[in-house]
């Protein structure tokens, strides 16, 4: 029997989605690594528009790169789920892919910069890369397309319609439009782009992916956006050392970014995902497209923290009431698409559920409320960061049982 493996070109069949044992592959969480680098830019040029206060400026840069990484990572997911061949085609492939994400990454600081000019769109480089990326994904897709007869159909339109989406990209970058103009057909494109895989998975009779493969895919996903959060944690501790040593202020602000990135990792794994989409295939675009709100929301309770920094390290226009707010919001949006998620895949209504939003949503007004009032930011980070305790705790205590019949039921 051979000991190394070779990486012969394979038919591109289609996987088994009911494989036992699936899991992320070790090229998979290479790919992951670029994101990494992507979302670490994205949230560092949020961190410092806002702390400049152009908030509006930061959010829809924000908007966008989000949008932008996110569903590259998502269309090569769910293609992996169902045609991961491992052989040298598919590496390659993934590597090609791999420089876009990259190139994107890169182009993003110039995006920001002329969103907050607000004359005309720089994202040359941005689209660039997501046509490296395309490309490739495109490439993917004919291949399957070609060797998976059976879903030809399927396979051949996530090429159009990512082939359509790519055209108008590029049509933008030439067009030189204005910032209102841009982001009203890039609107368009993304219907285009969110179309594509509806249409194939619902009426051109779909693909094999993996319901607890994908469910673990993005769970990783999650890790990696919450390392935003730790990150900005970091600067933010180093900020306060820089200026004024080591003290309590510092115990307390390390002890309450670290809860705070542990409660909402916590919750997020609360949710049996790959269980239920396994049960409910048909319910998985409402998870999966949702996530682009939820991995945003993590990256951004990053760059809040970020924004903490520069308030403490005196380089921010912000008070400590808009500081505040700048971690209390992405928290805020974090908790609430979880809890929609949830919902979209259980289609139960359970009012354990509205009493846990509604205690979480008291923590983090308390938080604001704090500020507004003179509180020093630390404590008012400490409440912050016991927000997403709220869910674990009533999980752990007396939720479990309301999410056994919540099961039960969907």
């Amino acid at each position: 029997m051979a000991v190394f493996p070779m990486h012969r070109r394979t038919r591109m069949g289609g996987r088994d989605p009911h494989e036992p044992h699936r899991a992320a592959t070790p090229l998979e969480l290479l790919f992951d690594l670029t994101f990494v680098v992507a979302f670490g830019i994205a949230a560092d040029e949020l961190a410092h528009f806002v702390a400049e206060g152009h908030v509006g400026a930061g959010l829809t840069g924000f908007g966008f790169a989000t949008f932008a990484i996110s569903w590259a990572w998502i269309n090569f997911t769910w293609f992996a789920s169902a045609y991961d061949t491992d052989d040298w085609v598919f590496r390659l492939a993934t590597m090609v892919q791999m420089v876009g994400v990259l190139v994107l990454a890169l182009g993003l600081p110039v995006m920001f910069e002329s969103v907050d000019e607000g004359d005309v769109v720089d994202n040359g480089v941005l689209v660039a890369g997501y046509v490296v990326m395309r490309v490739a994904m495109v490439f993917q897709w004919l291949r399957a397309a070609r060797q998976d007869p059976d879903r030809r159909r399927a396979c051949l339109t996530y090429a159009t319609a990512i082939s359509v989406a790519q055209l108008g990209w590029i049509a933008l970058l030439f067009a030189q439009t204005s910032v209102v103009v841009t982001f009203l057909w890039a609107s368009l494109l993304v219907l285009v782009e969110l179309a594509g895989p509806l249409i194939a998975e619902r009426r051109k009779g779909g693909t094999p992916w993996h319901p607890h493969h994908v469910a673990e895919r993005y769970g990783l996903l999650v890790i990696i956006a919450l390392g935003e959060v730790v990150l900005g944690t970091t600067v933010a501790l180093a900020a306060i050392v820089e200026t004024s040593g080591w003290s309590t202020d510092v115990a307390l602000l390390g002890l309450s970014g670290t809860a705070l990135t542990f409660g909402l990792w916590w919750v997020y794994f609360v949710v049996p995902g790959g269980h239920l989409l396994a049960r409910h295939r048909e319910r998985s675009f409402g998870w999966g497209y949702g996530h682009i709100v939820l991995f945003g929301a993590l990256v951004a309770v990053g760059a809040g923290l970020h924004v903490a920094a520069f308030f403490l390290d005196e380089h921010s226009e912000l008070g400590v009431p808009g500081t505040v707010i700048a971690v209390a919001a992405p928290v805020a949006v974090y908790l609430a698409a979880y809890y929609a998620l949830f919902a979209q895949l259980t289609r139960v209504y359970d009012p354990f559920h509205l009493l846990l939003v509604v205690v979480s949503g008291a923590f983090v007004a308390s938080s604001v409320l704090l500020a507004v009032a003179g509180a020093p930011l630390v404590w008012c980070l400490v409440v912050l960061a016991l927000t997403p305790w709220v869910t674990v705790v009533g999980y752990e205590t007396v939720g479990h049982r309301h999410g056994d019949r919540v099961l039960g039921d969907a």
